[in-house]
Protein backbone atom coordinates (compact mmCIF):
# COMPACT_ATOMS: atom_id res chain seq x y z
CA UNK A 1 0.00 0.00 0.00
CA UNK A 2 3.40 2.49 1.25
CA UNK A 3 4.21 1.69 -2.73
CA UNK A 4 0.95 2.53 -4.26
CA UNK A 5 0.69 5.78 -2.18
CA UNK A 6 3.88 7.02 -3.28
CA UNK A 7 3.45 6.46 -7.36
CA UNK A 8 -0.19 7.61 -7.26
CA UNK A 9 1.21 11.27 -5.63
CA UNK A 10 4.29 11.49 -7.92
CA UNK A 11 2.08 10.71 -11.51
CA UNK A 12 -0.36 13.54 -10.28
CA UNK A 13 0.94 16.93 -11.61
CA UNK A 14 2.49 19.47 -9.48
CA UNK A 15 -0.08 21.75 -9.37
CA UNK A 16 -3.31 19.71 -8.44
CA UNK A 17 -1.13 18.06 -5.73
CA UNK A 18 -1.46 21.63 -3.96
CA UNK A 19 -3.86 23.91 -5.73
CA UNK A 20 -3.57 26.65 -2.65
CA UNK A 21 -0.31 26.46 -3.52
CA UNK A 22 -0.98 27.72 -7.08
CA UNK A 23 -3.33 30.39 -6.31
CA UNK A 24 -0.27 32.28 -3.62
CA UNK A 25 0.60 34.76 -6.36
CA UNK A 26 -2.91 35.59 -6.71
CA UNK A 27 -3.36 35.49 -3.21
CA UNK A 28 -0.23 38.10 -3.43
CA UNK A 29 -1.99 40.06 -5.63
CA UNK A 30 -5.63 40.92 -4.64
CA UNK A 31 -4.31 41.63 -0.97
CA UNK A 32 -2.04 43.95 -2.57
CA UNK A 33 -4.98 45.79 -4.53
CA UNK A 34 -7.16 45.67 -1.57
CA UNK A 35 -4.63 47.41 0.65
CA UNK A 36 -3.95 50.06 -1.71
CA UNK A 37 -7.50 50.70 -2.10
CA UNK A 38 -7.84 50.81 1.55
CA UNK A 39 -5.28 53.47 1.71
CA UNK A 40 -6.93 55.60 -0.76
CA UNK A 41 -10.89 55.16 0.27
CA UNK A 42 -10.07 54.97 3.76
CA UNK A 43 -7.55 58.41 4.71
CA UNK A 44 -8.74 59.73 8.16
CA UNK A 45 -10.86 56.69 9.10
CA UNK A 46 -9.86 53.35 11.57
CA UNK A 47 -9.97 51.26 8.09
CA UNK A 48 -10.26 47.81 7.41
CA UNK A 49 -6.00 47.15 7.81
CA UNK A 50 -3.85 47.38 10.22
CA UNK A 51 -0.44 46.59 10.02
CA UNK A 52 0.28 44.73 13.18
CA UNK A 53 -3.25 42.67 12.61
CA UNK A 54 -2.16 41.69 8.90
CA UNK A 55 1.43 40.74 9.90
CA UNK A 56 -0.55 38.59 12.56
CA UNK A 57 -2.54 36.61 10.01
CA UNK A 58 0.28 36.35 7.45
CA UNK A 59 2.93 34.57 10.16
CA UNK A 60 -0.34 31.98 11.08
CA UNK A 61 -1.07 31.29 7.19
CA UNK A 62 2.65 30.83 6.56
CA UNK A 63 2.65 28.39 9.31
CA UNK A 64 -0.11 26.58 8.39
CA UNK A 65 1.42 25.66 4.85
CA UNK A 66 3.59 23.58 7.24
CA UNK A 67 1.01 22.08 9.64
CA UNK A 68 -1.50 21.40 7.06
CA UNK A 69 1.41 19.49 4.81
CA UNK A 70 2.14 17.45 7.62
CA UNK A 71 -1.82 16.35 8.20
CA UNK A 72 -2.33 15.70 5.18
CA UNK A 73 0.74 13.54 4.45
CA UNK A 74 -0.57 11.66 7.52
CA UNK A 75 -4.30 11.64 6.35
CA UNK A 76 -2.62 10.24 2.53
CA UNK A 77 -1.89 6.89 4.48
CA UNK A 78 -5.61 6.65 6.62
CA UNK A 79 -7.57 7.58 3.05
CA UNK A 80 -5.60 5.35 0.67
CA UNK A 81 -6.14 2.08 3.50
CA UNK A 82 -9.70 2.82 3.11
CA UNK A 83 -9.74 3.24 -0.22
CA UNK A 84 -8.11 0.00 -1.32
CA UNK A 85 -9.09 -2.18 1.06
CA UNK A 86 -12.53 -0.98 2.36
CA UNK A 87 -14.24 1.17 -0.10
CA UNK A 88 -16.72 -0.82 -2.54
CA UNK A 89 -16.16 0.84 -5.94
CA UNK A 90 -13.62 2.91 -7.10
CA UNK A 91 -14.60 6.33 -9.08
CA UNK A 92 -13.08 6.90 -12.22
CA UNK A 93 -11.32 10.01 -11.70
CA UNK A 94 -11.94 11.34 -15.28
CA UNK A 95 -15.48 11.42 -14.95
CA UNK A 96 -17.31 14.32 -14.49
CA UNK A 97 -19.85 12.69 -11.84
CA UNK A 98 -17.19 11.92 -9.54
CA UNK A 99 -15.78 15.76 -9.18
CA UNK A 100 -19.55 16.85 -9.02
CA UNK A 101 -19.54 14.11 -5.62
CA UNK A 102 -16.46 15.10 -4.98
CA UNK A 103 -17.43 18.89 -4.76
CA UNK A 104 -20.59 18.64 -3.20
CA UNK A 105 -18.95 16.17 -0.75
CA UNK A 106 -16.41 18.26 0.45
CA UNK A 107 -18.33 21.35 0.95
CA UNK A 108 -21.06 19.93 2.51
CA UNK A 109 -18.48 17.95 4.86
CA UNK A 110 -17.02 21.67 5.34
CA UNK A 111 -20.39 23.01 6.98
CA UNK A 112 -20.51 20.22 8.78
CA UNK A 113 -17.48 20.33 9.97
CA UNK A 114 -17.57 24.22 10.26
CA UNK A 115 -20.88 24.03 12.30
CA UNK A 116 -19.83 21.46 15.21
CA UNK A 117 -16.59 23.61 15.62
CA UNK A 118 -18.18 26.77 16.53
CA UNK A 119 -20.51 24.22 18.99
CA UNK A 120 -17.95 22.37 20.23
CA UNK A 121 -15.36 23.86 22.78
CA UNK A 122 -12.77 21.25 22.22
CA UNK A 123 -12.58 21.96 17.97
CA UNK A 124 -13.57 25.42 18.37
CA UNK A 125 -10.21 25.65 20.01
CA UNK A 126 -8.52 24.73 16.80
CA UNK A 127 -10.78 26.93 14.70
CA UNK A 128 -11.23 30.66 16.90
CA UNK A 129 -7.90 31.82 15.80
CA UNK A 130 -9.50 32.30 12.33
CA UNK A 131 -11.97 34.90 13.95
CA UNK A 132 -9.79 37.10 16.49
CA UNK A 133 -8.93 39.51 13.53
CA UNK A 134 -11.28 42.37 14.19
CA UNK A 135 -10.52 43.20 10.57
CA UNK A 136 -12.01 41.56 7.36
CA UNK A 137 -9.93 41.63 4.78
CA UNK A 138 -8.14 39.24 2.57
CA UNK A 139 -5.33 39.06 4.48
CA UNK A 140 -7.87 37.71 7.26
CA UNK A 141 -8.12 34.56 4.74
CA UNK A 142 -4.96 33.47 5.96
CA UNK A 143 -4.87 33.41 9.41
CA UNK A 144 -5.87 29.26 9.21
CA UNK A 145 -5.82 27.49 11.63
CA UNK A 146 -2.51 24.76 12.89
CA UNK A 147 -4.64 22.07 13.84
CA UNK A 148 -6.42 20.52 10.95
CA UNK A 149 -7.28 16.83 12.80
CA UNK A 150 -11.04 17.42 13.03
CA UNK A 151 -11.21 18.39 9.00
CA UNK A 152 -9.35 15.50 8.52
CA UNK A 153 -11.36 12.92 10.46
CA UNK A 154 -14.74 14.79 8.26
CA UNK A 155 -13.25 13.98 5.11
CA UNK A 156 -13.11 10.23 6.24
CA UNK A 157 -16.65 9.43 3.63
CA UNK A 158 -14.70 10.71 0.93
CA UNK A 159 -12.69 8.13 0.21
CA UNK A 160 -14.91 5.04 1.76
CA UNK A 161 -17.30 6.47 -1.50
CA UNK A 162 -14.85 5.46 -3.69
CA UNK A 163 -13.33 9.04 -4.61
CA UNK A 164 -9.17 8.39 -5.21
CA UNK A 165 -7.75 10.54 -1.92
CA UNK A 166 -5.49 12.30 -4.03
CA UNK A 167 -8.56 13.86 -5.48
CA UNK A 168 -10.06 14.42 -1.76
CA UNK A 169 -7.17 17.06 -1.10
CA UNK A 170 -7.35 19.02 -4.72
CA UNK A 171 -11.35 18.84 -3.96
CA UNK A 172 -10.63 20.70 0.01
CA UNK A 173 -8.32 22.78 -1.69
CA UNK A 174 -10.21 24.17 -4.45
CA UNK A 175 -13.09 24.74 -1.50
CA UNK A 176 -9.94 26.57 0.42
CA UNK A 177 -9.36 28.49 -2.50
CA UNK A 178 -13.13 29.84 -2.97
CA UNK A 179 -13.35 30.99 0.49
CA UNK A 180 -10.17 33.66 0.33
CA UNK A 181 -12.13 35.95 -2.26
CA UNK A 182 -15.43 36.35 0.27
CA UNK A 183 -12.77 37.95 2.86
CA UNK A 184 -13.49 41.33 1.69
CA UNK A 185 -15.66 44.47 2.58
CA UNK A 186 -15.01 45.88 -0.64
CA UNK A 187 -17.52 43.66 -2.28
CA UNK A 188 -21.14 44.19 -2.17
CA UNK A 189 -23.81 41.94 -2.44
CA UNK A 190 -23.90 40.24 -5.81
CA UNK A 191 -26.84 39.07 -7.90
CA UNK A 192 -29.62 37.87 -6.16
CA UNK A 193 -29.42 34.09 -7.81
CA UNK A 194 -25.91 34.16 -7.43
CA UNK A 195 -26.33 35.05 -3.28
CA UNK A 196 -29.13 32.42 -3.39
CA UNK A 197 -26.90 29.60 -4.31
CA UNK A 198 -23.06 30.65 -3.36
CA UNK A 199 -21.22 31.75 -0.32
CA UNK A 200 -20.70 35.54 -1.24
CA UNK A 201 -18.82 38.27 0.80
CA UNK A 202 -22.31 39.08 2.18
CA UNK A 203 -22.65 36.40 3.73
CA UNK A 204 -18.82 35.68 5.17
CA UNK A 205 -19.27 38.83 6.89
CA UNK A 206 -21.78 38.11 8.91
CA UNK A 207 -20.50 34.52 9.54
CA UNK A 208 -17.33 36.55 11.12
CA UNK A 209 -19.60 39.16 12.97
CA UNK A 210 -19.79 39.00 16.48
CA UNK A 211 -23.18 40.62 16.86
CA UNK A 212 -25.99 38.95 18.39
CA UNK A 213 -27.88 38.47 14.99
CA UNK A 214 -24.57 37.08 13.15
CA UNK A 215 -23.25 34.36 15.95
CA UNK A 216 -23.82 30.71 14.37
CA UNK A 217 -24.72 31.68 11.07
CA UNK A 218 -23.43 31.21 7.40
CA UNK A 219 -20.90 28.76 7.97
CA UNK A 220 -20.74 27.35 3.70
CA UNK A 221 -17.81 27.12 2.01
CA UNK A 222 -18.44 27.41 -1.69
CA UNK A 223 -22.38 26.74 -1.33
CA UNK A 224 -24.59 28.75 1.26
CA UNK A 225 -27.56 26.46 0.26
CA UNK A 226 -26.82 23.71 3.32
CA UNK A 227 -27.24 27.00 5.46
CA UNK A 228 -30.11 27.52 3.80
CA UNK A 229 -31.51 24.18 4.16
CA UNK A 230 -30.63 23.42 7.89
CA UNK A 231 -31.69 26.50 9.34
CA UNK A 232 -28.06 28.51 9.73
CA UNK A 233 -28.45 31.60 7.28
CA UNK A 234 -28.92 34.84 8.31
CA UNK A 235 -28.88 37.86 5.31
CA UNK A 236 -26.42 40.88 6.49
CA UNK A 237 -28.57 43.54 7.08
CA UNK A 238 -26.10 45.93 8.83
CA UNK A 239 -22.34 46.13 9.04
CA UNK A 240 -21.07 43.75 11.32
CA UNK A 241 -18.25 44.25 14.26
CA UNK A 242 -15.57 41.79 13.53
CA UNK A 243 -13.64 39.26 16.22
CA UNK A 244 -14.35 37.23 18.97
CA UNK A 245 -17.05 38.50 22.03
CA UNK A 246 -13.78 38.42 24.22
CA UNK A 247 -10.75 39.84 21.91
CA UNK A 248 -7.47 38.24 23.45
CA UNK A 249 -6.13 41.57 22.60
CA UNK A 250 -2.32 40.00 21.33
CA UNK A 251 -0.97 39.64 18.22
CA UNK A 252 1.25 36.77 19.02
CA UNK A 253 0.57 34.44 17.09
CA UNK A 254 0.91 31.17 18.75
CA UNK A 255 -0.62 32.73 21.84
CA UNK A 256 -3.82 33.27 19.29
CA UNK A 257 -3.17 30.01 18.11
CA UNK A 258 -3.45 28.16 21.86
CA UNK A 259 -5.26 30.59 24.39
CA UNK A 260 -8.25 28.83 24.04
CA UNK A 261 -6.87 25.65 24.72
CA UNK A 262 -5.31 27.01 27.83
CA UNK A 263 -8.78 28.14 29.08
CA UNK A 264 -10.34 24.78 28.57
CA UNK A 265 -7.15 23.33 30.88
CA UNK A 266 -8.08 25.81 33.86
CA UNK A 267 -11.95 25.30 33.19
CA UNK A 268 -11.22 21.71 33.72
CA UNK A 269 -8.78 21.68 36.39
CA UNK A 270 -11.34 23.99 38.41
CA UNK A 271 -14.38 21.41 37.36
CA UNK A 272 -15.92 19.20 40.59
CA UNK A 273 -17.77 16.79 38.82
CA UNK A 274 -17.26 14.87 35.49
CA UNK A 275 -20.42 16.08 34.03
CA UNK A 276 -19.01 19.67 34.32
CA UNK A 277 -15.33 18.77 32.95
CA UNK A 278 -17.22 17.48 29.83
CA UNK A 279 -19.30 20.38 29.23
CA UNK A 280 -15.93 22.58 28.88
CA UNK A 281 -14.86 20.45 26.55
CA UNK A 282 -17.54 19.07 24.71
CA UNK A 283 -20.39 22.07 24.85
CA UNK A 284 -20.18 24.99 23.21
CA UNK A 285 -17.73 28.19 23.82
CA UNK A 286 -19.46 29.77 26.24
CA UNK A 287 -20.96 26.94 28.33
CA UNK A 288 -21.33 26.97 32.07
CA UNK A 289 -22.54 24.48 34.52
CA UNK A 290 -25.35 26.49 35.51
CA UNK A 291 -26.36 25.77 31.82
CA UNK A 292 -26.62 29.80 30.92
CA UNK A 293 -24.07 30.61 27.81
CA UNK A 294 -21.57 33.07 28.91
CA UNK A 295 -19.96 35.46 26.60
CA UNK A 296 -16.54 35.29 28.03
CA UNK A 297 -15.44 32.16 25.93
CA UNK A 298 -18.39 32.17 23.25
CA UNK A 299 -17.32 33.11 19.50
CA UNK A 300 -18.10 35.97 17.48
CA UNK A 301 -18.14 34.53 13.66
CA UNK A 302 -15.59 33.39 11.38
Amino acid sequence: MVEWVGSAWNTLPEPLRDPVALAIPAFALLLAIEWLAAIKLEEGTKGSYKGADARASLGMGVVSIATTTAWKTLALFGYTALYVYVAPWHLPADAWYTWVILILGVDFLFYAYHRLAHRTRIIWATHQAHHSSEYFNFSTALRQKWNNSGEIIMWLPLPLLGIPPWMVFVGFSINLVYQFWVHTERIDKLPRAIEFVFNTPSHHRVHHGRDPQYLDKNYGGIFIIWDRIFGSYADEIERPHYGLTKPVDTYNIWTLQTHEYRSIARDVAASRSWRERCGFVLGPPGWSPSGERTTETTLRSS
